[in-house]
């Protein structure tokens, strides 16, 4: 049964099923029970002002004492399962991002709930297992890029504020702002936006107005004005020569500190009309070299904490000349992972996929290095979608 109640009415033991009244227009997901007289200050902070509390779940102080330990535990589900679901998100954040893009383009309207519900849907995803929509980042189409680097970005931070214990609302707005931060580039002249080699001094000051261009379209969307902060600065740096401020060390946000991170890495993983994508370990020592010259290394740190050094998703090459997709990280071994051997370089041939623990007790195989799908001609996503996804 369920009832609804003013935020000043709410109590530990609670169970609130809903948002009923908020003053921010921004989707809140806050389903759960309430465990602390601090989780109660948060939603008022996140301007909530009536709830939904379902009464059939309502614990009585005697309850909330005995369950106080127990009370809303983490259980990941199988990876197996929730690919399912990733997939369909992945296309979905495709789908969507392809939709507001004309829109903006054409100085159409955006209705803002969409990417919104989007957000919220691709955290609860990283809440079940992070592994499936991270896995998903690696699968990349041609000709694609603006559209998968937003959602990636958006994946990333997602997980990334996960990672670092963020609550629930700061990873959504960290998800939202990823998956908007490039919206400006719909107005940069294609022959600049799609140009294979290097952009002229002119070019590159075409190029960089994209910030600015997305950040007025999602003023006038009625983005939140932390979250257009963030997205403004995805391109600054901590030594002062990004653009478009060139906002230095304390003056650029926590949030645009690990947008510009994410960014930067997903832009050197991937395959670009003028270069082909690095393996993920080698955007991860790029990060750290530049570190803290351009970012935040504690941040940084962070970071390569969160995706490991061989990411879920990507390819490794093993000591018995087969080749990998990463699958699941190992808590203590960040060399030995789960991945799933799929092809054989000595026979240059495809292997039933066979899932390996690198750090199970008897297995003798270890990595040798990263690896792209191209180092060996490889079309990945055909195979991962007809194979490894089943």
């Amino acid at each position: 049964m369920l009832k609804t109640i003013l935020i000043d009415e709410v109590t530990e033991g609670m169970y609130i099923d809903s948002i009923v009244k908020q003053k921010s227009s921004l989707k809140i997901a806050s389903r759960g029970r309430v465990t602390s007289k601090k989780a109660i200050d948060q939603l008022k902070k996140q301007g909530i002002l009536a709830v939904a509390i379902d009464l059939s779940k309502q614990l009585n102080v005697k309850e909330k004492e005995q369950q106080h330990v127990t009370v809303n535990p983490k259980s990941e589900v199988p990876f197996e399962s929730e690919l399912a679901m990733a997939m369909k998100l992945h296309a979905q954040g495709k789908s969507i991002q392809k939709t507001m893009l004309n829109n903006v383009a054409k100085n159409l309207s955006v209705d803002l709930a969409v990417p919104q519900e989007f957000a919220s849907s691709l955290v609860s995803s990283i809440d079940r297992n992070p592994n499936a929509l991270m896995c998903m980042t690696k699968i990349r189409e041609k000709d694609t890029y603006l559209l998968e680097h937003s959602l990636n970005v958006s994946i990333l931070l997602a997980h990334f504020g996960t990672h670092i214990g963020l609550a629930e609302d700061q990873v959504q707005e960290l998800a939202l702002s990823g998956f908007l931060h490039d919206i400006g580039k719909i107005k940069i002249p294609d022959a600049i936006l799609h140009k294979p080699g290097r952009l002229t001094d002119s070019e590159m000051d075409i190029m960089r107005k994209h910030v600015v261009y997305g950040t007025k379209v999602l003023d006038e969307m009625g983005l939140p004005d932390s979250m257009v902060t963030t997205i403004s600065e995805h391109h600054e740096r901590l030594d002062g020569l990004g653009y478009p401020l060139g906002l230095q060390g304390e003056q650029i946000t926590k949030f645009g500190r690990m947008i510009a991170i994410v960014d930067t890495y997903d832009a050197i993983t991937a395959d670009r009309c003028y270069k082909a994508g690095m393996p993920s370990k080698k955007a991860l020592q790029i990060l750290l070299k530049d570190s803290p010259n351009k970012f935040d290394l504690a941040l940084v740190k962070q970071f390569v904490q969160c995706v490991g050094i061989y990411p879920v998703g990507s390819l490794v090459k093993l000591d018995n000349e087969k080749v990998a997709m990463v699958l699941k990280q190992h808590p203590e071994h960040a060399i030995k992972p789960v991945v799933k051997v799929f092809y054989s370089v000595r026979g240059s041939h495809y292997l039933e996929p066979k899932e390996l623990n690198l750090a199970a007790s008897n297995n003798t195989v270890k990595i040798v290095e990263a690896v792209i799908a191209s180092d060996y001609k490889l079309d990945f996503n055909r195979y991962f979608n007809e194979s490894i996804a089943l």
